[in-house]
């Protein structure tokens, strides 16, 4: 690692370290977890924008975009925190009835993958219960792993998504999206910690599930 990797690294921790502390200041109210949330989103999307045009401009423009699901089919995972944000936008954009479907779709999922050696979940491919006709129905609010998840190239995502087993076959990811976002989670988790907050991960449609059952209850 080189030393401007290192300093990049300091500087994208440190940014969710003080939107951690910014969360935790009043006894993690939700409002103030919920601002601190969307302003590391804002953060990552602007950081991600000026890639892309910087991509655009070198004729190598990043192929990822609303709607294009390939990587929607494959194992996600979120912080507790980052559910808790789902779930507050879900519940105020969601009908009841939308609501329901996504629950029963979290709920067919999760039996599956539930019983999943990591290795087999890393490869296996079923669509996230967010997905609909094709693009994401909660977009806005979409955990940091979706948001980071950038490829240059979307042959190689159809073909991760076509053959997930073949070691040879993998997304064209870029590495600065995917540091840059869990650098900035990492100082967060840190912050809220250190101030007695709990943090777990969960696979997307198990933390939905737990989430919005605890909702209905």
């Amino acid at each position: 690692m080189t030393t401007k990797q290192s300093e990049y690294e300091q500087l994208l921790y440190n940014d969710g370290y003080q939107l951690g502390l910014q969360a935790a200041q009043n006894g993690y109210q939700e409002k103030d977890v919920f601002l601190a949330i969307k302003q590391m989103y804002e953060g990552i999307d602007q950081l991600i924008d000026s890639l892309q045009l910087m991509a655009q401009k070198q004729n190598s423009p990043i192929h990822c975009k609303r709607g294009c699901s390939f990587c929607c089919h494959q194992a996600v995972f979120a912080n507790s925190y980052e559910l808790h944000y789902l779930g507050n936008f879900i519940k105020k954009q969601f009908t009841a009835e939308q609501q329901k479907v996504v629950l029963e779709k979290a709920k067919k999922k999760n039996q599956t993958t539930t019983t999943l050696d990591q290795q087999t979940l890393l490869n296996h491919k079923a669509p996230c219960p967010l997905l609909k006709n094709g693009s994401c129905s909660a977009y806005e609010a979409r955990p940091m792993a979706c948001r980071i998840y950038l490829s240059t190239q979307v042959s190689t995502c159809i073909d991760f998504f076509k053959n997930p087993a073949n070691e040879d076959s993998f997304p064209a990811l870029l590495e600065f999206p995917l540091m840059a976002g869990r650098m900035m989670n990492e100082g967060f988790m840190t912050a809220i910690r250190e101030k007695g907050i709990e943090v777990a991960e969960f696979r997307m449609e198990e933390g939905l599930l737990h989430l919005m059952t605890s909702q209905v209850d």
